[in-house]
């Protein structure tokens, strides 16, 4: 007969282990959990908003648990989001008890803005087709198997075609006569100076072998009425380049795809045996605001799409800030810089990750692949937060942005003097195969900021420029202070786009150091405004109070234009030690990300 006080300290032993692990800070999410769980190993949530939710609710309620902090821990498999998972200042943590969103050891867990289409029918020759269900509105990037597929288009490859000229009084655009008639959603994607636009058409005019292209407002007056970027003329080096995009007539070789929003009927000619189509139907898969002391470590954030360029067009002012609103001065000259003619409002692209107002956030160890526009983004109000070890590989547009890049009410040029992002670290990143939608986008790019370091990363296969500090083209002494970009590694960069750089920056960023970096193997790119001008380093309009020494370049290929005063530069070139050159980029603890590098293209960058 068992002996009931044993009975007794066997059940209260059993009951204690339930309830310290019940309380020992961990809450376990699973792609085959059920969100009405505990949250135990055994026992996983289904999802990352309802582990918020319990975390929240242990916080609240002072519940012993947070006592050494909070681990919400993600078994692998992909979590399909329906809605952006939204981090508000409720789920702040503490110094002594932060919130960790991690992946199970060994385990990759992916949080994913798409959806799953894998039954395709037969179409037409090799196309196939899929419905599309009716939540997804319009579609503008598809993956298959992993693989970023092309929307259709009259060109090859890169290849482009070149326009004849351009009408500003019209607002129209005159282009060799395309093979495409029809007119209904069709696109033009445009090659310009340190840009690109996209516009979208309203109507053709064929007279024989030119046709007349008009637009949709509004991307069609601000297209027309800025003056920088704007088309390029050149008997010499050729106009501006483009294609024509979005018809199913234009789906003519293995990897293009075309999607019907009437019908919502996806069309795609398969490269091999793919199967497995990855839809977007999320901008953003996390919004975090006002919140501290939180970080989310070795998770993998994939598939997002950005739509309005589908709405209102897509023309930026530079880095892919798309312009609100823009003209040119009559009379050139404004307060703030005398011989400035080109007025702009604008817009910043979504992200993938969103963070505003927050502080002490770490994003340590995690992946940003399969994007429309900017990986990951610190836009406003953001403080010592921290972005390292991570990857950003096939974006459509900025790998990590960070800072102020003017307020949609605030002219461009001005100096902006409110308080920006500061003291944010960026470190030992690996960003690659990068800017591949929006061409004028970059790898790391910081508008108005104070103290940030940008460390040891590595930028490659670009199509503009690596890396971008500043913002306002001003040399008047502005927020922006006490920089750092050291010992970063830049190659493969400006595959399309020229008056470009390696490292770049802008305006007045009193105490900023720029040292130890490594600028190598820009693109030769095919349809480059001016083919000679590009640069290794380049100090654009108002670049004042900075230093820049010892960073190794092949030739003494810098271009410093415009600048303020109080820069210094010294010991720029090849002939900066070896050492320099054999430290900069990934430190050996982070060299686990090569293995995840974008293959480099083949066709031969430029070397000195």
């Amino acid at each position: 007969m068992e002996c009931p006080t044993l009975r007794y300290l066997l059940l209260t032993t059993t009951l204690c282990a339930v309830m310290h692990s019940l309380h020992a800070g961990n809450i376990y999410v699973s792609p085959n959990g059920d969100d009405h769980n505990n949250g135990t190993a055994a026992q996983p949530k289904a999802t990352l908003q309802a582990a918020l939710q319990q975390a929240r609710e242990w916080r609240r309620l002072h519940d012993p648990a947070l006592q050494q902090g909070i681990h919400i821990i993600l078994k692998g498999g992909t979590y399909y989001l329906y809605e952006p998972i939204f981090i508000r200042p409720e789920d702040a943590g503490t110094p002594d008890s932060p919130t960790i969103i991690e992946a199970a050891p060994d385990e990759r867990p992916v949080l994913s803005g798409a959806i799953k289409i894998e039954e395709w029918k037969p179409f037409k020759g090799k196309i196939r087709v899929a419905g599309i269900p009716f939540v997804v509105d319009d579609l503008r990037e598809l993956w298959v198997d992993g693989e970023r597929a092309v929307r259709a288009k009259d060109t090859k490859g890169d290849s482009m075609h070149r326009i004849l000229r351009w009408d500003y009084k019209t607002e129209s655009c005159w282009i060799p006569t395309p093979v495409v008639k029809a007119t209904d959603g069709l696109e033009m994607f445009i090659h310009q100076w340190w840009a690109i636009a996209v516009l979208r058409i309203k109507s053709m005019q064929v007279a024989g072998d030119s046709t007349q292209l008009f637009f949709y407002q509004p991307e069609s007056k601000i297209q027309s009425s800025h003056p920088w970027p704007a088309p390029w003329e050149s008997k010499e080096f050729g106009n501006s380049a483009y294609w024509l995009t979005n018809a199913l007539s234009l789906l003519d070789e293995p990897g293009e795809w075309f999607f019907d929003k009437k019908t919502k009927q996806l069309y795609y000619w398969p490269r091999n045996n793919e199967k497995s189509a990855a839809v977007p139907v999320l901008e953003t898969l996390v919004n975090m605001v006002g919140t501290s002391y939180v970080s989310f470590k070795g998770i993998s954030f994939q598939h997002t799409t950005w739509l309005r360029p589908s709405q209102k067009g897509h023309v930026p002012l530079q880095a892919g800030m798309y312009l609100l609103d823009a003209y040119k001065l009559e009379t050139p000259g404004t307060p703030d810089k005398k011989g400035l003619e080109n007025q702009a409002w604008i817009g910043r692209q979504p992200a993938a990750v969103q963070l505003r107002h927050t502080d002490h956030v770490r994003f340590d160890h995690c992946r940003f692949e399969h994007m429309a526009a900017t990986g990951l983004d610190l836009v406003e109000g953001c403080h010592q937060d921290t972005i390292i070890g991570s990857l950003f590989k096939d974006i459509g547009g900025t790998g990590i942005q960070l800072g102020t890049f003017s307020d949609e009410w605030m002219e461009a040029h001005l100096p902006y003097q409110k308080p920006v992002c500061s003291q944010i670290l960026v470190s030992n990143n690996l960003i690659t195969d990068v800017t591949n939608e929006d061409w004028g986008t970059l790898g790391i790019s910081a508008g108005f900021v104070k103290e940030v370091s940008i460390l040891h990363n590595e930028v490659n296969e670009v199509s503009y420029t690596g890396i971008a500090v500043g913002w306002g083209w001003t040399p008047t002494v502005n927020a922006m202070s006490n920089n750092r970009i050291i010992g970063n590694r830049v190659h493969h960069y400006a595959r399309h786009l020229y008056d470009v750089a390696g490292i770049y920056t802008l305006s007045a960023q009193p105490g900023t150091l720029i040292t130890a970096n490594v600028v190598d193997s820009i693109y030769k790119a095919p349809y480059a405004h001016i083919p000679k001008h590009w640069f290794y380093m380049y100090a654009d309009e108002g670049t004042a109070y900075i230093t820049v020494k010892d960073n190794w370049l092949p030739a003494d290929k810098i271009l410093q234009n415009a600048n303020g005063p109080g820069n210094t530069w010294e010991n720029n070139g090849p002939q900066v030690s070896d050492s320099i050159k054999q430290h900069a980029g990934l430190e050996p603890a982070y060299h686990y990300l090569i293995a995840d590098r974008a293959p480099i293209h083949t066709e031969q960058p430029i070397n000195h």
